[in-house]
């Protein structure tokens, strides 16, 4: 007898659990950022109660040092945020995508010279780099989108850049390359639209980085202290010693769990993107 037939395993569609888990947070925190004016119960930068209130009907998540509500800060934040995360993310996968699509349709000294760069950037150290960049470019929002971009566009370049090479040995693309089609053409009309998928998926991730990159800098008083982001409430409720006082239940615990709920929406569905649009995470089962 000969050995047992392998039992088909069809792909599974759509995001999964985790996936559409993901969405449903996203989902929930952007429409509280969109909604910010209708939803926020007063306007984050006045002053409408007493410092340090606690929690009550009047303002569910109390007052910060100067008497601001800081339920709407939180609303508010979700707008800048959000706004830094996505902006960020599509700062680092346009140079990501264009590194990694250049590298791998050219090869060559092209792609030695573009994959060592990603080769440094990835093992530069991460924190020190980070905080070097911030402190020198100054505390603005742009500025903090200008660092999240050019220190997390190396991996999503390195996924396109292995995508591409795939594709380019694909029949269409070889013969648009016999027939004399110019590389940039073929580039664009050919093997871009066949990474765009993965490099969704890298956006979705990459969203998810720049999120805790900004807390973090904002958290280290590098942030922009124009604009009421989770990580500047989370600043300014630590230079306020709310971390020594009972108020970090309310000024310190619900932006560290929106930073957590937004982090793990992106990251849910990147990574369930991820594993349905990368060929590499299919497991090589049949359709």
């Amino acid at each position: 007898m000969g050995p047992a037939p392998v039992p088909f395993t069809p792909r599974r569609h759509g995001l999964g659990a985790a996936g559409w888990a993901g969405v449903l947070l996203l989902g929930v925190l952007a429409s509280a950022a969109v909604l910010a004016p209708l939803v926020s119960p007063h306007n984050p930068e006045e002053i409408v109660a007493d410092p340090f209130l606690t929690p009550g009907r009047a303002h569910l998540l109390g007052t910060n040092d100067i008497g601001q509500d800081i339920l709407s800060e939180l609303i508010y934040g979700a707008r800048i945020s959000l706004t830094i995360g996505f902006v960020a993310a599509a700062l680092a996968i346009g140079i990501g995508t264009t590194v990694g699509i250049v590298a791998g349709f050219f090869g060559g000294w092209a792609e030695a010279v573009l994959m060592r760069t990603v080769d440094l950037v990835l093992v530069i150290p991460f924190l020190p780099l980070m905080i070097l960049l911030a402190a020198y470019l100054g505390p603005s929002y742009w500025n903090i989108i200008i660092v999240i971009g050019v220190l997390v566009w190396a991996r999503p370049a390195r996924v396109i850049r292995s995508q591409v090479l795939l594709v380019k040995s694909l029949d269409y693309v070889e013969a648009a390359r016999a027939l004399g089609g110019r590389p940039v053409r073929v580039m664009v009309r050919h093997v871009l639209p066949a990474v765009l998928p993965i490099a969704l998926a890298q956006f979705i991730l990459a969203a998810s980085n720049a999120i805790l990159i900004e807390a973090s800098l904002a958290f280290l008083g590098l942030g922009d202290p124009t604009a009421k982001s989770w990580g500047m409430v989370l600043y300014y409720a630590q230079v306020r010693n709310a971390f020594l006082s009972g108020a970090w239940v309310w000024w310190v615990l619900p932006p560290g769990l929106l930073i957590t709920a937004a982090t793990l929406g992106f990251a849910f569905t990147g990574f369930a993107l991820e594993e349905r649009l990368n060929p590499r995470m299919r497991g090589g089962r049949g359709c």
